[in-house]
């Protein structure tokens, strides 16, 4: 019977004949019966009855050839394979030199023949998508898409930010200073010759450890940094800030045993505390809703806004107290009804209150080549004018009052100023004029 066996052009690359050990030309025989490997022989060999060790005359046979059609009534299984070989020697669009090495068939044949069956063909067009699609499925749940690691910042040289990460090179992940940075002065005039004395190669031998041991002590520290993620002060800081006060204050005493414990176990350690104060509260909350005889919740949610609107009454007799203050200064006693008129409709105060020492406020801040100004609207220019506030510093405050608005859905008064440490007064514009322009919104 006829099988589809090598369908090569090359004689070379067919196996030898096992009775003659000559090259197999279409048609030859495989016995059915012997292998591996297989046993081959040419039509002379078969016709003769040849035999050899195990392979006798009379076993099963396939007759191996490729001179039969597979696409086209017109072209054998070995002209397809050659006009393969051709195209792929040749290169795609080159018919006449692939008509030339074929030479059974002419340009325009091989041209045709080829873009109806190879090109054109929607059986081999479908096949293709079917094994892209598999291949996709195959690795879509394997599959691992990158995503690069958070770059540090690269403040300019100098900066505020570049003092507060110590002098940290992103590009070359080091420091301009290392920790104990004249370490190498002490190797600087040590030679070993081969006249030294035991007692003066010992000497030289223990400076030697005594240098090894301080680069140990920077590569531990720098561990410790990359480690714990201090490279990023401010982002370190804003982090902090998120917990309550308390669990701040145990945050920075903790701090000097974070190289102990490791950064995973200590950075438990201060979610457990935070999570103890929380439910510390909670409980003191609801023994203060048992103290005043509330069982349901319902019923705290009133206690609740009832208890506000008393806080709420209080802040309003003080501040009737401050009036009282100011009632013989007229000028004053007006300036301070505006801003407390303005501060009750949502809006950033504009008159300052006038003190009785008569001390002048200061002159608008003069932004005129300071870094960050560029970056700057006109009204936040203004706004940086006025509370005389660089644009750098306003713009780092902007940023982190946004993603704690962010993460939070809203952000109040109260928070602003525990990520902003500076003077609450201008803490208090800022977040008026982020308000008012729509940047952030009440929690």
């Amino acid at each position: 019977m006829d099988r589809l066996g090598s369908f090569s052009s090359d004689p070379s690359d067919k196996p030898p004949c096992r009775g003659c050990s000559s090259y197999l030309m279409e048609p030859y025989i495989k016995c059915a019966e012997c292998g591996p490997p297989p046993f081959f022989l040419c039509l002379q060999c078969f016709t003769r009855g040849f035999e050899y060790k195990k392979h006798q005359s009379d076993h099963t046979y396939e007759i191996m050839t490729s001179d039969f059609p597979v696409l086209d009534p017109s072209w054998t299984a070995q002209e397809e394979m050659a006009l393969l070989e051709a195209v792929m020697d040749c290169g795609f669009g080159n018919w006449q030199d692939v008509a030339n090495q074929m030479c059974t068939k002419t340009k325009e044949e091989c041209e045709k023949h080829y873009m109806k069956h190879f090109i054109n063909n929607p059986l081999f067009a479908s096949t293709l998508l079917n094994l892209k699609q598999a291949e996709e499925a195959k690795t879509a749940d394997t599959a691992i898409p990158f995503l690069s690691a958070e770059d540090p910042p690269r403040p300019t040289f100098d900066s505020l930010l570049s003092r507060d990460m110590a002098g940290y090179m992103p590009a070359r992940a080091d420091f301009i200073e290392e920790f104990d940075n004249y370490a190498e002065w002490d190797l600087r005039d040590i030679d070993f010759v081969e006249d030294d004395s035991d007692i003066l190669h010992a000497l030289k031998m223990a400076v030697v450890d005594i240098y090894h041991s301080r680069l140990k002590e920077r590569q531990r520290r720098k561990k410790i940094i990359r480690d714990h993620g201090l490279i990023n002060l401010r982002k370190f800081q804003l982090m902090e800030r998120r917990y309550p006060k308390e669990v701040q204050d145990l945050y920075e005493t903790m701090r000097r045993f974070a190289r102990i414990v490791g950064p995973v176990e200590h950075d438990k350690f201060i979610e457990s505390h935070a999570l103890e104060f929380e439910l510390r509260r909670e409980i003191k909350r609801l023994q203060e809703y048992r103290t005043a005889g509330i069982t349901n919740f319902c019923s705290a949610r009133t206690y609740d806004h009832l208890k506000k609107t008393r806080e709420e009454e209080r802040l309003k007799r003080t501040m009737l107290s401050e009036v009282l203050q100011y009632i013989q200064d007229s000028s004053a006693c007006q300036q301070w009804l505006r801003r407390q008129a303005d501060i009750d409709s949502g809006l950033s105060p504009s008159i300052s209150m006038a003190s009785n020492s008569g001390r002048r406020s200061a002159p608008p801040l003069n932004l005129t080549g300071l870094p960050g100004t560029e970056k700057l609207n006109e009204k936040e220019k203004e706004l940086c004018q006025m509370v005389r506030l660089v644009p750098g510093a306003y713009l780092e405050y902007k940023s982190a009052l946004l993603n704690e608005c962010n993460k939070q859905g809203g952000l109040r008064l109260a928070q602003a100023r525990a990520l902003i440490k500076i003077d609450v007064n201008k803490t208090r514009k800022i977040y008026d004029f982020l308000i008012r322009e729509g940047h952030i919104t009440k929690a």
